[in-house]
């Protein structure tokens, strides 16, 4: 199991490169010069070419646009909230708030989809009784990224009800570090035993779980 996650790791690990060569550098370039790079860079802007720009030329663009006076900024890169009114906005959550099911529902909706009891769920991974009776009665109660794993772990989901799980709370399992990696490998693969998890982290010197 060591060898598949090695290879999982090294075929999802993302790394610095792609922040250089993907749209964030590609963006990243249209407004920064760097000195010291030995690149050939031809998106420096001055006072004198702010003014329609040519965004096409080597950036995939299909045509020029126009840069913002106030904020010498393009149009099309303009904060969202700063084009849109405040019934937009009103709108917008009115459509959307009710397809949102916050981290207590979606959590208990598992459980019973489970049929499982309170005491099953959280005595398998040694969560304390009166931390889950938190999450159980307090509607706002944020536990946090590592409890949950743990709750999930413990309900054996699969990597898209995890995902589904860690969203309700605002959390993610990003592909940018090897502990998230790790995680997200065990419940694709659908390994739940903590011992074995954490012999998986102490193989990459990962923090490991408790208990």
């Amino acid at each position: 199991m060591k060898e598949k996650l090695e290879l999982y790791i090294k075929e999802n690990l993302k790394n610095d490169k792609l922040e250089k060569h993907g749209l964030f550098g590609k963006l990243k370039n249209l407004f920064y010069y760097d000195n010291d790079s030995n690149e050939d860079n031809n998106y420096e802007l001055s006072k004198d070419n702010k003014k329609n720009f040519d965004y096409s030329k080597n950036q995939n663009f299909d045509q020029s646009y126009t840069i913002d006076d106030e904020l010498n900024v393009p149009i099309f890169l303009k904060r969202h909230d700063e084009i849109s009114t405040t019934s937009d906005i009103n709108k917008f959550i009115e459509k959307h708030e009710n397809d949102y099911n916050d981290f207590q529902t979606t959590l208990f909706n598992m459980i019973d989809e489970r049929n499982l009891k309170d005491n099953e769920v959280y005595n398998k991974v040694h969560i304390d009784r009166r931390l889950f009776s938190k999450i159980r009665s307090g509607k706002n109660y944020h536990p946090s990224k590592e409890t949950i794993l743990l709750l999930g772990f413990s309900l054996e989901l699969n990597e898209e009800e995890i995902e589904k799980l860690l969203d309700s709370a605002s959390y993610s399992l990003p592909k940018n570090n090897h502990y998230d990696l790790i995680i997200r490998f065990c419940f694709i693969n659908k390994i739940y035993k903590l011992t074995d998890i954490n012999n998986l982290l102490d193989q990459y010197n990962c923090k490991l779980f408790s208990y």
